[in-house]
Order: structure tokens, then C-alpha cells, then sequence
């Protein structure tokens, strides 16, 4: 268990904007490039393949699914891979890899060549989420890394929000000329930061424990540690549940709002649009009342309630009136975006806090496939429960999210009394 003692610097206001760590930058020129390919495709993925490759709705479905199975199973051997030899250079073939099988989405006439190319890519795009995990490990000072993950989130959200502006274009056009345009830039976005990942520098802790390539020589007691670290994993289930939030604004907010309310279609852009502006608005500012494992307990706990009474409000837009739907959704839109960002804020800090710090990637590939997992299971939970049973269903969705985050307390202390042993046997 790693703890973090040094003091955070407080950061200036063109930092708000601007880092003013070059590691940082570059960090954020990467992502925003990402996710602005990200944002250009992944709206308008859904209709190429069936409007243009000509394969059904419920078969691309399974696909997703079973290549989400994929990318679960790939999280944490992609991990001890970033362990062995180094987060930089596993993360730059796994965006290399990414590149290729997005850009084989162009070459898709059927559905086997589908099934290939989306097994490929889902495999390769969630295993990266650990790895990346590791990498800003071993590339961001430890005081100051669950706020440079709050700002690099800023970025993420701007630049995908303003990808999926412009892809709309292609909507528009509706041509396969059109939408590979947008395939073929989205996978250079991978390939890009693939090369420039190489160039970060590691910091003084990685330094130390790695050497310069990076390589960690991991005691073989803590290289699967993480498979059988029975605390941290309770913990990876509880911060899992939080991300069953994502696929209610997804997937379970449409639905929701187009069978169960008046509200209009248009609100459907509404609730997705708070979301973004206010989460680019407050997640770094989240992120430093959960910079340590005491700050990040509290903001779990706060953040389960937020969650839970969002789900409340949603549920009452049922029968009002337009005018009264648009209203309450929103409203609920600003609770849930509140609890958004303090559960991710306290999830980062956890993860990394509560990791054997010799082991970070297979950690973080255990915390990140935890959340692929629920983000994988999440449409159909939300389907079932709230589209599907209405109050009762959003009632059982509010009580869930906010058993999560008030029992992430307890299972904190639990992961910190096995740390202690730990420590002592080591000693």
C-alpha cells in the first residue's frame, strides 16, 4: 500500500487551462487528440455497421458484448505485461494495435469480418485502460496524480463532445465514403500518442523502482497479488457499481425519456450536455478533496448518495408535463454529475493507494477491468430495472449506488489492516 506525504502544490490559474507541468501537456495533447477521434466515430459507430455494412441491430449488439468479454478477460495480463516491461512500451503497442483494428472497421462487408475487427479492438482498448492507469503511475508525480487524472478528464470530455459535433457531418452525408473519412482518422488518433507515449520521462519514485526503461523487478509474492487481494478487490467491486452510472446516461436515459416520459426527444441532447460542460467544470476541482485515501472514503460515500438520489429524481419525470420533465431532468442531471465526479475522484485515489506499489499494473488492470465489467453489464441492469419497472426499478438503482459508496468506508479499512500485515511480513 503506497501513501502519499508530500505536500500538493496549488495550482495556478493558467494551470486551469494550461498545465504548467510539460509531462502534463503532453500527457493532455495526447488524450484530447484521442478523444477527439473517439468522439467522431463512436456516436455515429452504431449506424455504420448497420445502415452501411448491412448487419442487424441485435447481432452488432452481441458483437460489443462479446468483445467487451474480451477486453474484461485482457485487463489484467495486459497489466503484469505493463509490469514486466514497463507501462511505456506495452501502452504504446496496445494504441498501435487499437489504430490497426479501428482502421479494419473500413474493410468490414459482413458480419465475420465485424465480429474480428470489434474482438480485436475491444480486447486491445480495455486492456489499455489499466495500463494507462500504470502509466500515469510512473509518469505523474504521486501529489499530484489524481488531479492531473481530474484535468486530462476535462480534456477528455471538450474534445470528444467536439469530435461528436463534427461527425455529425457524416450523419448528414450518410455515405460509406463518409463514415470510413471518420474511421481512418479515429484510428491515426491511436497511432499518434502511440509514438509520442515513448518520449514521457519517468518520475523520481518510478526511477528508483524501475530504472530508466521502466521495467519493474517485481517480487514474484506480488506480481498476481492482485487476482487474490481479496480487500482491494471488494474495493474494485464497490467502485465498479459507481460506474453503472455511465450506462444510465447512455443507455437507460433514451430509453427512459422516450417510453416513460412527455418530456421531448430533445432532451434526451439536454441531459447528455449538462453532463459534459459541468463534469469539464468540476472534476479537477473533485479531485482535490480526494487527493488521499481518508479525502477519496468521504467523497465515495458522498458520492453513492449523490447517485442515489438522482436516480429519485429521474424517476419522478414520469407522468408531468413537458414543460415539468425537462425540468426535474435536469435537475437530476446536475445531482448525478456531482456524484459523478466525486466517485471517479475517489475511485482513482483508491486505486492507487490501496495497490502494492511494485505491482502497479496488474492493479490497475484489476481496478480498470472491474469497471469494464460493469460498464459491459450495465444496459441490461439498467434496462431491466429502471426502463423496465419504472420507481421500483429506479428505487433499487438509488439504494444500490448508495450501499456502494457508503460500504467503500469499511472496505477500506479492511484493505489497510491487511496492507499493515503485509508491510510486517515484508519487514
Amino acid at each position: 500500500m503506497t501513501t502519499s506525504t508530500q505536500t500538493r502544490p496549488r495550482p495556478s490559474a493558467r494551470s486551469a487551462v494550461i498545465p504548467d507541468e510539460p509531462v502534463l501537456r503532453r500527457l493532455a495533447l495526447m488524450t484530447g487528440l484521442n478523444s477527439f477521434g473517439n468522439g467522431l466515430f463512436f456516436p455515429v459507430s452504431v449506424l455504420y455497421f448497420t445502415h452501411i455494412c448491412g448487419i442487424g441491430a441485435t447481432r452488432v449488439g452481441f458483437g460489443l458484448t462479446l468483445a467487451g468479454l474480451f477486453g474484461v478477460a485482457a485487463g489484467v495480463p495486459a497489466g503484469r505485461a505493463a509490469d514486466r516491461w514497463g507501462s511505456r512500451r506495452v501502452i504504446a503497442a496496445l494504441w498501435l494495435g487499437c489504430g490497426v483494428a479501428s482502421a479494419g472497421y473500413s474493410l468490414v462487408h459482413g458480419y465475420a469480418g465485424f465480429l474480428v475487427a470489434a474482438i480485436c479492438f475491444g480486447a486491445l482498448n480495455q486492456s489499455s485502460w489499466g495500463v494507462k492507469g500504470a502509466l500515469f503511475a510512473d509518469v505523474l508525480p504521486a501529489a499530484t496524480r489524481v488531479e492531473a487524472r481530474g484535468y486530462l478528464r476535462m480534456v477528455t470530455n471538450a474534445t470528444m463532445g467536439l469530435g461528436g459535433a463534427i461527425g455529425a457531418v457524416a450523419l448528414q452525408l450518410d455515405t460509406r465514403g463518409a463514415y470510413v473519412a471518420l474511421i481512418l482518422f479515429d484510428a491515426a488518433t491511436y497511432v499518434i500518442p502511440a509514438v509520442l507515449v515513448r518520449t514521457l520521462p519517468l518520475n523520481a519514485s518510478a526511477l528508483a523502482e524501475r530504472g530508466a526503461d521502466g521495467r519493474a523487478d517485481t517480487p514474484s509474492e506480488s506480481r498476481w497479488r492482485a487476482v487474490r487481494d481479496l480487500p482491494y478487490l471488494a474495493v474494485t467491486v464497490l467502485n465498479a457499481v459507481t460506474t453503472l452510472q455511465f450506462s444510465l446516461l447512455e443507455v437507460g436515459m433514451p430509453l427512459w425519456i422516450a417510453e416513460n416520459t412527455e418530456a421531448p426527444r430533445w432532451s434526451i441532447a439536454l441531459v447528455m450536455i449538462v453532463n459534459c460542460v459541468l463534469v469539464a467544470l468540476l472534476q479537477v476541482r473533485a479531485t482535490r478533496g480526494a487527493s488521499d485515501v481518508a479525502g477519496a472514503v468521504r467523497a465515495m460515500g458522498r458520492a453513492g448518495l449523490l447517485l442515489g438520489a438522482s436516480c429519485v429524481v429521474f424517476a419522478l419525470s414520469s407522468g408531468l408535463s413537458p414543460l415539468w420533465a425537462v425540468a426535474v431532468l435536469a435537475a437530476g442531471a446536475v445531482v448525478q454529475v456531482f456524484g459523478e465526479v466525486l466517485s471517479s475522484a475517489g475511485g482513482w485515489t483508491l486505486g492507487y493507494e490501496l495497490a502494492d506499489s511494485r505491482a502497479h499494473g496488474v492493479y490497475q488492470g484489476v481496478f480498470s477491468s472491474g469497471s469494464a465489467a460493469a460498464m459491459m453489464a450495465g444496459p441490461a441492469l439498467i434496462t431491466l430495472t429502471a426502463v423496465g419497472h419504472g420507481f421500483a426499478g429506479w428505487a433499487f438503482l438509488a439504494a444500490l449506488f448508495a450501499t456502494a459508496g457508503l460500504a467503500v468506508g469499511p472496505a477500506v479499512r479492511w484493505a489497510q489492516r491487511d496492507g499493515e500485515w503485509r508491510g510486517e511480513r515484508a519487514a
